[in-house]
């Protein structure tokens, strides 16, 4: 590497030092990935750019336990590596010099105490919060549950809280929470009947209701129709949130989207006919912004997507990606069994605007898109070009809107992208497949984020892979571990630790002390003991009435890093759906990070966790047992 710095020495013309760079790494044999890299180095647009994150506060909590008061707050990633803080109990100091840690337990500490921290920056201690401990092991956060009704075919349904999305709406630097109600009448895409109307309301999460949006009546209900961006798009430190609308949608503040008296659903329920739209919400009061036509059109009967009753023209996907490097774009797609389109939208001053339209069937370089497709899609720069691509499944798009590569393995229901092996430069991506046919060999696998190429894998047993999982749970073995419902355990180089596999592979949560991830299934948090080969308890939910959402799928309302310090929480529904059960560690730990909503990648996963079937996010670099320092990434904030 000496030899590489020399030849990029100022004394040589800069057309010179790179030619000799280049020559030197031809010699050097380097991998594509770093040759890829020195190039946009060359040409300056390898630098990475802050991107535009949400300010956060401190995200003090205080959590009374049998061993004293927990506190946790957060580390922001604005803040200089150097700061330390002083905690307070009822004005008086607890802490006899700044300490490093982003939690304490304060064995003395009551149930009437209050608590502040203060962040100390050159020496200067600056103001904090001040909280009282919660009064029971988790927030209650009151829900108002909307009325039932009867469908046109005469089906009686009732309303269950469905998924949701952290974001700050208010300004404050504290996140609310959007949620979806879903009718007890919600259809697969594959199913028949007619459903009752989506809701969507946003919370404050001491129980107050913002608004209430209404999709109305051409809004089918299910798990593939209706995905929510709630972020903050144009960088004013307020979130707006994103929706595909209809006729009849009604906005936060009682205005009507569209024609207010159409009713476009066939005798079976679905909605083929009639304008599709996409919606720009004001975070903080609900109202309509900006509506446009929803971008690919159904195009007909639909049959250009496989099908003409609904099947795969109306499966949907949406989430949040930094195309640009620096601003988060929006990002809306339709199709994944056949053809897929994506289409990335700016929201700046005001203005809706269309960035790019990716489409699978316009040119020789997408169509081995086509078919890749999976229940939901991830974000990361795969890449290293310091701009956001989307995982589509078994396909990637790149940050300008092109293919990057196919492996051509087809549709899966579950995938998870990170750096899972820290042996490996860059990104990996863990896929399972549901198509024999499509797949052959390789029903689990672990591929290059930047290329493609399948790292390893495992057999499919000739079945649809239904569900596969990869987070680090075993000290033994460097990095991720990778399992799904077929096949054994393996470790993130390839190495098969076990031919058999865990018994939990849904969702994924940072909840105890140490730097392994916990299994998040139901409504249980459980560790895995290697040497017992199974899952043992941490926290069952049950016992105070969590239930969780799209049944087999388990998954919550939302796991996510949404205050204290880099540890997660999780937010489940009661089983009546009248509030929120939000849970955060009441474990001390020794590691000090950042809190895992200022990493990008992090973040922009959880904004989309609630579309398709969930997923857990992942960060940007490894995290897990006897990790590196991490390689934060450069962000600003309003």
């Amino acid at each position: 590497m000496a030899s590489v710095v020399a030849l990029t020495s100022k004394r040589a013309g800069p057309r010179l030092r790179w030619g000799r760079l280049f020559l030197r790494v031809v010699d050097m044999k380097l991998s594509r990935r770093f040759i890829a890299c020195l190039l946009l180095a060359a040409t300056g647009l390898g630098q990475a750019q802050p991107k535009q994150m949400e300010k956060l506060d401190r995200g003090l909590v205080a959590l009374a336990t049998q061993q004293g008061v927990m506190l946790s707050w957060r580390l922001l990633g604005t803040e200089p590596a150097s700061v330390g803080f002083h905690v307070y109990r009822d004005g008086r100091r607890l802490t006899t010099k700044p300490q490093q840690l982003t939690n304490l337990l304060d064995a003395k500490g009551r149930a009437d105490s209050l608590y502040s921290v203060r962040a100390v920056v050159a020496g200067r201690e600056l103001q904090g919060p001040t909280v009282a401990p919660w009064n029971q092991p988790y927030l209650r956060v009151p829900l108002q549950k909307p009325e039932g009704g009867v469908t046109p075919d005469g089906v009686v349904y009732t309303y269950q809280m469905n998924d949701g999305a952290p974001a700050d709406l208010d300004g404050d630097g504290q996140y609310e929470l959007v949620v979806k109600w879903q009718p007890t009448n919600a259809k697969d895409n594959s199913q028949r009947g007619h459903t009752g109307h989506t809701l969507v309301d946003a919370y404050k999460l001491d129980g107050t209701r913002l608004w209430r949006i209404d999709l109305g009546p051409n809004i089918r209900a299910g798990a593939h129709y209706t995905h929510m961006v709630a972020y903050d798009l144009d960088g004013d430190g307020k979130a707006e949130v994103m929706m595909k609308t209809a006729d009849g949608t009604v906005d936060g503040a009682s205005q009507v989207i569209g024609d207010a008296k159409a009713d476009h659903r066939n005798a079976t329920g679905f909605v083929l006919a009639g304008p599709e739209f996409l919606t720009v919400f004001n975070g903080l009061t609900g109202a309509a912004m900006a509506t446009t036509d929803y971008n690919p059109p159904r195009g007909g009967d639909g049959g250009g997507w496989g099908d003409t009753n609904g099947n795969r023209v109306d499966r949907f996907l949406a989430g949040v990606a930094y195309l640009d490097g620096q601003r988060p774009s929006a990002v809306f797609a339709r199709g994944y069994y056949t053809r897929a389109v994506l289409a990335a939208w700016d929201w700046r001053a005001g203005k809706l605007t269309q960035r790019w339209i990716f489409d699978s069937d316009s040119d020789a370089a997408s169509k081995p898109v086509a078919g890749q497709g999976a229940h939901w899609f991830s974000v990361a720069d795969v890449d290293g070009d310091g701009r956001d691509d989307i995982i589509y499944g078994a396909a990637t798009i790149a940050s300008t809107g092109k293919t990057l590569y196919s492996t051509g393995l087809c549709h899966g229901d579950a995938l998870h992208v990170s750096n899972f092996d820290p042996a490996r430069e860059g990104q990996q991506i863990f896929m399972v497949h549901e198509s024999p046919r499509c797949y052959g060999a390789h029903g689990l696998e672990m591929h290059d984020g930047a290329t493609g190429k399948v790292l390893w894998s495992m057999s499919g047993n000739n079945t649809d892979v239904g569900r596969g999982v990869c987070f680090d749970i075993d000290p033994a073995h460097p990095g991720a571990e990778c399992w799904g419902n077929v096949g054994g355990l393996m470790n993130a180089s390839g190495k098969l630790i076990s031919d058999k596999h865990p018994n939990r592979y849904n969702f994924a949560l940072w909840w105890d002390g140490d730097l392994l991830r916990e299994s998040l299934d139901h409504v249980a948090i459980d560790k895995w003991n290697p040497a017992a080969f199974k899952f043992e308890p941490l926290l069952n939910g049950k016992a105070v009435g969590a239930a969780s959402n799209n049944g087999t799928k388990g998954n919550p309302v939302l796991s996510a890093d949404l205050f204290g310090d880099w540890r997660e929480e999780v937010v489940w529904r009661n089983e009546d759906s009248t509030a929120l059960l939000v849970f955060t560690t009441p474990l001390p730990t020794k590691h000090r990070l950042v809190t895992l909503m200022h990493d990008p990648q992090y973040r922009v996963q959880v904004a989309g966790q609630n579309a398709g079937y969930n997923q857990p996010p992942h960060t940007s670099f490894h995290l897990g047992h006897a990790m590196k320092s991490p390689r934060y990434l450069p962000i600003t904030a309003p």
